[in-house]
């Protein structure tokens, strides 16, 4: 039995994870307690986030009130700094050693004051917490500080603001100022709350490397409605950018005696793969874990090059393997595994030690054979959801044997599906042999998360590099050799210029490239680096020794989990000199808050670790034996629906107020609100005999304004509307049981992007990007030339200036699953067709020989179709759903 462990340029598309600044009270108190200020400031130099939360409260009441500052910031973020100011009286945290700072904490603990303030929430943040008295008519400042380099995902970065101030604020904003000196390419916001009116108050302007974002509501514009004092600021927020590269894909800068090089190469072809799955099909893995593994596998073989090589491993008490050797990645063969991968079954136990050493059996019996291609890569993955429990279950000398056996030829990369596996085991096997550790959190897009991760390693460029400097230039440098580098991904190295360095600081970075090595050179201009840096005054400035110290601290903490104990104590040292130096908060130290006197004296914030139990970090013994005051939490789920803004960018001076920008979607943005579909209750009061159709189609300029088209007969994928000249296609699976769509898929040519709707969820696919949302709650996204919205009903609208608007509808009625709603059909071009799409061309209705004026034929392109006027469902407005009379014609 498992136990639970304790635990286009070339897109580097940065999205500055972070922010939420809440200030929460209980209700008792909500309306005593005002934040009149709530401010955000963060500002991005050469990747590296500095990011200011500011809160201001007051207490309006005439007792003494509670105050609760709360916000999240990213888990690979580092806090730096935290002060109260309250009456005039600055308190100060303190970082400390982990170990010095324990003792203040144990005291507390004694005393019954509260003591823990971060914890881990979701998947990638981490709540900070701290509360304290407010006497009548009081004021107090909150300030917190964190520092994040940012790191390439699938050539994006990202932003992240959570703003939740649970209610009206008289000055609320957000500013945002972005600095990248190889010029910014590409630059985008979304939202999961924003209005027409919100979207007012955003504004963005870009020159060439440099560019501002601010957020900044009046209460109005924040308030539900007139009648209501609740605000609608309450989710996420996020910017994206991208910058430009020259094909070699170096960039150093130098800033205050450091440097930075990133290094990102344009235009690689991509190298062959020996890849081995490794899956856990044990009883744990029974119901939904084994079907999405299922769905995850099928199509990450689907995105298998005709290149690579591959097999399938799946282990319970036994490892099985699909065959006896890597075969190619063939269309019979993918299609064969793909057969396989879908009846994987679930039951036994879990003997991971032979199952990853079958695997790296499998690799060494093909290199012996020279059966590798020269210049592949070997990779294996192995995916588990518990601890070992057949065969060999201690943890240490499993990481042994794999390591032997290994003997630093392949890369092994471990996923953890859900928390009742070791985290801390997996990512040291993991890194021990040249891979990395992910978990896969249990939710609908669990097979979403694993296609991604997928999507990280799928496409590797080079391998064996590493970078070279003149000795005499600099010092102190970070890892300068990598065993892999992926497409999407950036290798950054960071170190100190020696005091007599050249004018000049050149550079070499050797790798190798398939059956070939290569090198990249590079060289930067110091005093013109320094100058670059120096001047603007929206930057964050002596940050780049910072962002030296950041980087220094997380490489020395991933050594220290493969090291053994007398290198783990050097590198430990290391690390917590740094951490006290640079005052960062790391799991080497933590920072002690002060906090007026008779109040609880001491608060403790430390880091929380990937594999730690959730919960380790929180301790809410309340003071003087009160309750714990901890607020309620949301369970992860899917990634956050979004609002998405991207404004034209033309070169502004930063310098001067940034005026609103117009709308690139025109008069799209504007009647947006007009095509809201209200939630109502399931139907339940209509005959039962009255079905809704397959679809209504909108027939402008015709006797007949509106079609409905049943299908009877299908068998598989139908493409339902296509139009080279609108450069959208949307295909769906019609299944006749239910009388409903069980998908609905859109693919736009410009912009690239695809939309796969199920009754599930929706799937948005850009760039190799997934991203999953759950029906019926509020998503906009605006990017360049799409509008993309879904109300509280469950309708999504696909909108482009001139074009069709597609609409895609949750259907809870009779037979749940999809629909498909059009507007604007008028603008389909003359070269639509699709089964759907020929009712476009050229429709010609002819009356009746008969009496009847029930009946009627319709001809479409030379083929005649029955139709008859019959009593329908209209879904349109969402379900329940209203009788209507239609023409109707059955396919």
């Amino acid at each position: 039995m498992k136990t639970p462990a304790s635990a286009h340029t070339c897109g580097i598309v940065l999205v500055l994870l972070s922010l939420l600044a809440v200030l929460q009270t209980t209700s008792a108190q909500k309306n005593d307690i005002d934040i009149y200020s709530l401010t955000v400031d963060s500002k991005v130099s050469s990747r590296f986030a500095h990011t200011v939360v500011t809160s201001r409260v007051v207490n309006r009441g005439d007792t003494m009130q509670e105050a609760v500052f709360q916000m999240e910031l990213p888990k690979k973020a580092f806090i730096t700094n935290f002060s109260m100011i309250i009456d005039g009286v600055t308190y100060p945290g303190n970082i400390k050693e982990k170990d010095a700072a324990q003792e203040q904490y144990s005291a507390a603990v004694a005393r019954g004051e509260s003591a823990g303030l971060v914890r881990a929430t979701g998947r990638k943040m981490e709540q900070f917490q701290v509360s304290v008295s407010v006497a009548p008519a009081a004021k107090v400042t909150f300030e917190l500080v964190y520092e994040e380099l940012l790191k390439r995902h699938l050539g994006v970065y990202e932003l992240l603001l959570k703003v939740r101030p649970q209610q009206l604020v008289k000055h609320l904003q957000m500013d945002i100022h972005i600095f990248e000196p190889q010029g910014i390419s590409f630059l985008e916001t979304e939202s999961t709350f924003m209005t027409s009116a919100l979207a007012n108050a955003l504004t963005t302007s870009q020159n060439q490397t440099k560019a501002h974002i601010r957020f900044k509501p009046t209460v109005s514009q924040q308030q539900k409605s007139t009648e209501q004092q609740d605000t609608i600021v309450d989710g996420s927020f996020i910017v994206r950018y991208d910058v430009n590269r020259t094909l070699s894909g170096n960039s150093i800068q130098i800033e205050n005696g450091y440097f930075v090089h990133y290094f990102a190469p344009v235009g690689l072809p991509t190298m062959p793969k020996n890849v081995i799955f490794v899956i856990d099909k044990s009883g744990s893995m029974m119901g939904k874990k084994i079907q999405q593994t299922r769905e995850a596998l099928i199509k990450i073989l689907d995105d298998l090059s005709p290149k690579d090589q591959f097999n399938l491993i799946s282990f319970s008490g036994t490892a099985t393997q699909w065959k006896p050797s890597l075969v190619q990645a063939s269309a019979d063969n993918v299609k064969a595994a793909r057969d396989y991968a879908a009846n994987i079954p679930a039951q036994g136990g879990t003997n991971i030690n032979d199952a990853v050493l079958t695997a790296i059996q499998l690799l060494e019996k093909a290199n012996q054979e020279e059966l590798l291609p020269a210049g592949s890569i070997p990779l294996i993955i192995l995916l588990t959801d518990g601890d070992p429990t057949m065969g060999v279950t201690d943890p240490a000398k499993i990481q042994k044997n794999v390591q032997d056996a290994i003997g630093g030829q392949y890369s092994l990369f471990c996923l953890g599906f859900g928390f009742d596996v070791s985290y801390a085991f997996l990512e040291k096997l993991a890194l021990d042999n040249g891979g990395l550790a992910r978990r896969i959190y249990e939710d609908s897009d669990s097979a979403l998360q694993l296609q991604d991760f997928y999507q990280e390693v799928a496409n590797p460029l080079m391998t064996a590099v590493t970078f070279e400097y003149p000795s005499n230039s600099v010092e102190e440098v970070t890892q300068d050799n990598f065993r892999l580098l992926f497409k999407g991904s950036e290798m950054v190295v960071a170190g100190k210029l020696r005091g007599q360095s050249p004018d000049v600081l050149s550079a070499k970075v050797h790798g190798q490239q398939s059956t070939q090595n290569i090198t990249f050179q590079t060289e930067s201009r110091v005093a013109e680096q320094e100058e670059e840096f120096r001047s603007p005054k929206y930057i964050f400035h002596g940050f780049m020794e910072r962002l030296w110290a950041y980087l220094t601290i997380q490489q020395l903490l991933e050594q220290m989990v493969s090291a053994s104990e007398t290198d783990k104590q050097v590198l430990k040292t290391q690390a917590l000199g740094l951490s006290l130096n640079y005052s960062f908060v790391t799991p080497l130290t933590s920072m002690v808050v002060t906090k007026p006197e008779g109040q609880e004296q001491s608060q403790v914030a430390e880091k929380p670790v990937e594999n730690e139990n959730s919960h380790r970090n929180v301790h809410a013994a309340g003071a003087s034996g009160m309750p714990p005051r901890l607020p309620k939490l949301r369970q992860p789920g899917p990634v956050a629906h979004r609002h998405f803004y991207v404004p034209p960018h033309d070169a502004l001076d930063l310098s001067l107020p940034v005026p609103a920008l117009a709308d690139p979607v025109g008069d799209l943005y504007d009647d947006v609100s007009d095509l809201n579909i209200k939630e109502t209750h399931p139907i339940d009061r209509l005959p039962d005999l009255i079905q809704a159709p397959t679809v209504i189609l909108p027939l402008p300029g015709q006797s007949t304004d509106q079609l409905c088209v049943d299908i009877k007969h299908t068998q598989g994928p139908m493409s339902l509307f296509s139009d080279p000249d609108q450069g959208i296609e949307v295909t769906g699976q019609y299944e006749k049981n239910k009388a409903q769509f069980s998908w609905i898929q859109v693919t736009f040519r410009k912009p690239q992007l695809q939309v796969h709707a199920s009754p599930e969820h929706v799937v948005v696919t850009q760039d190799r990007r997934n991203t999953a949302y759950k029906w019926k709650e509020t998503l906009f996204f605006m990017g360049p030339g799409l509008l993309m919205t879904m109300n509280e009903g469950g309708l999504l609208l696909l909108r482009r200036p001139d074009r069709v608007t597609i609409g895609l509808l949750y259907w809870d009625g009779p037979g749940q699953g999809v629909r498909l709603l059009l507007q604007d059909t008028d603008r389909f071009s003359s070269h639509v067709n699709g089964t759907f799409g020929q009712f476009y061309q050229g429709v010609l209705w002819v009356p009746s020989e008969a009496a009847d004026d029930g009946k009627r034929t319709l001809t479409v392109q030379g083929h005649n179709h029955p139709a008859t006027r019959e009593p329908k469902l209209n879904y349109q407005e969402g379900a329940p759903g209203t009788e209507f009379s239609c023409w109707t014609v059955t396919l």
